[in-house]
């Protein structure tokens, strides 16, 4: 089919790739950093236009016939009714609408409330939140906001030209907190009751539709968030689940229908391809390594990890739970963490260490349990991020999760899947490919771990946890 690219506008930088239409092999890569300092909550989205450009420098699009964009979620973008930005756009995990989100929870009447309309329930990052702070407190931005986009719906647009039609997919749309996987429909009623009037929302197209071929002839596939555009990168399907281990952590796994959770638990999005893609985060993944880090005087994560491989699975009696933030899943906002079964024979450094790498894959290990207690069927785990190479966390995972863990190599996934998306565009606008059957690209190269002889040992370890967890917080998961 020829090539075609994929972009990846995450909130730091932008990274391209272009691919091998038919067999998706990266042929060529770009890469440049927002021109913005930091991480700040309001971004000027012009930034974004500036990185794509440099990233793209060298003649790197040259040939290629279709693009696929992928893009921070939780960005909104505000446009007045003549398609000028109101505002910066309002972007990441912003704690200034902490109270906005308390609010719109209480607003429609409770976490069940929310989880039956539209598959979540308001955090601070979410555009639904943001827009519920803009109200609150920028109401003349607020009443002059006639158009919602996110960062990749922004993108799309104008690499089209800016036209009359905006458009969004499914993937982009189920995480702004106003439109419902379950349902594949829009909630303009809860647009209103955040931002305080109706506001234009983009067009929801199909994962293989194009969004519209550019003035040269290029076409742009539907875009999608970094999240469900890794997922497609990865080439996940049923039966496979993506522990994400940064500073929190986050689950998540390919089911056929949208998951309606009642405590809010499980956050219902729709993946790229037409399948659904439940997630459950918790607040301590890594963060509880570098806190071990800095408690046992240890310069890095490596040297916690050598240091656990000293000790033995269950840590000689140690169990940690790692609540050192509060905890989302489960939910135990204002908790601390718990470090239970000190003896004397267990009061060594590599106990604690080898404590904290338990204490964290438990913890999603829970997080997952959640998923399975569903019915999403669990065979294997992706396990991405930097911690992921550590010995430590690969000797424990497989038997913590009770399934076969991938270790991906490391690679600009959502630039791939959304590089693999716009192929799909293009073999549907050719005939060449189905609308149904997304183009089947060679896996990622990875590490392949089994739980094999140490299952018994590792659900052993986590029974450990769940007692002490039992004990300390009675029905939590209830």
């Amino acid at each position: 089919m020829g090539i075609v690219a994929g972009l990846d506008s995450s909130p730091e930088f932008t990274r391209i790739v272009v691919c091998d239409a038919d067999t998706g092999a990266v042929l060529k890569q770009g890469y440049a950093p927002h021109p913005v300092e930091g991480r700040p909550s309001d971004v000027d989205p012009q930034a974004w236009l500036l990185s794509l450009g440099e990233a793209a420098g060298g003649g790197l699009l040259e040939g290629v016939q279709a693009i696929g964009v992928s893009a921070q979620q939780n960005a909104v973008v505000p446009l007045d009714a003549q398609g000028n930005t109101v505002r910066p756009a309002m972007v990441g995990g912003d704690k200034r609408a902490q109270v906005a989100a308390a609010d719109l929870v209480d607003a429609l009447g409770g976490r069940e409330a929310w989880a039956q309309s539209v598959g979540c329930v308001p955090q601070a990052a979410q555009p639904v939140t943001k827009l519920r702070w803009l109200n609150k407190t920028e109401p003349d931005a607020a009443l002059r906001t006639a158009v919602l986009l996110q960062a990749h719906d922004w993108l799309v647009w104008q690499l089209l030209g800016r036209p009359v039609r905006r458009t969004t997919d499914r993937g982009g749309a189920s995480g702004t907190g106003y439109w419902s996987a379950a349902t594949g429909a829009y909630r303009s009623d809860l647009v209103e009751l955040a931002l305080g009037h109706q506001a234009m929302l983009p067009e929801v197209i199909g994962p293989a539709d194009a969004a519209g071929t550019t003035p040269e002839g290029l076409l742009i596939s539907a875009g999608t968030g970094e999240t469900m555009a890794a997922a497609f990168g990865l080439g996940i399907g049923l039966g496979d689940a993506v522990v994400s281990l940064g500073a929190s952590g986050s689950v998540m796994a390919v089911h056929p229908e949208a998951l309606v959770d009642n405590t809010g638990m499980i956050t219902s999005l729709a993946d790229a391809t037409g399948m659904h893609l439940p997630v459950v985060t918790t607040l301590n993944a890594v963060r509880t390594l570098r806190g071990a880090v800095e408690m046992l005087g240890l310069s890095d994560l490596e040297s916690l990890s050598d240091l656990a491989m000293k000790s033995t699975p269950g840590s000689h009696g140690l169990v940690l739970l790692p609540y050192l933030e509060g905890e989302r899943t489960p939910n135990l906002p204002h908790t601390a963490g718990t470090l239970s079964g000190l003896r004397r024979e267990s009061m060594k450094p590599e106990h604690l260490a080898r404590a904290a790498f338990e204490g964290m894959l438990c913890g999603l290990a829970d997080a997952l349990d959640v998923l399975r207690g569903r019915g999403v069927e669990v065979r294997r785990v992706f396990l991405l991020g930097a911690a992921a190479e550590l010995s430590a966390v690969q000797a424990a995972a497989p038997a913590l999760f009770g399934a076969q863990v991938v270790v991906p190599q490391p690679a600009d996934y959502a630039a791939i899947g959304a590089a693999r998306q716009a192929a799909w565009a293009l073999g549907v606008s050719q005939g060449t490919l189905d609308p149904r059957t997304p183009p089947m690209w060679q896996g990622p190269a990875a590490q392949v771990l089994e739980p094999g002889e140490e299952l018994a040992v590792g659900q052993a370890v986590r029974q450990q946890f769940v007692a002490v967890r039992e004990q300390m917080y009675p029905g939590a998961f209830r």
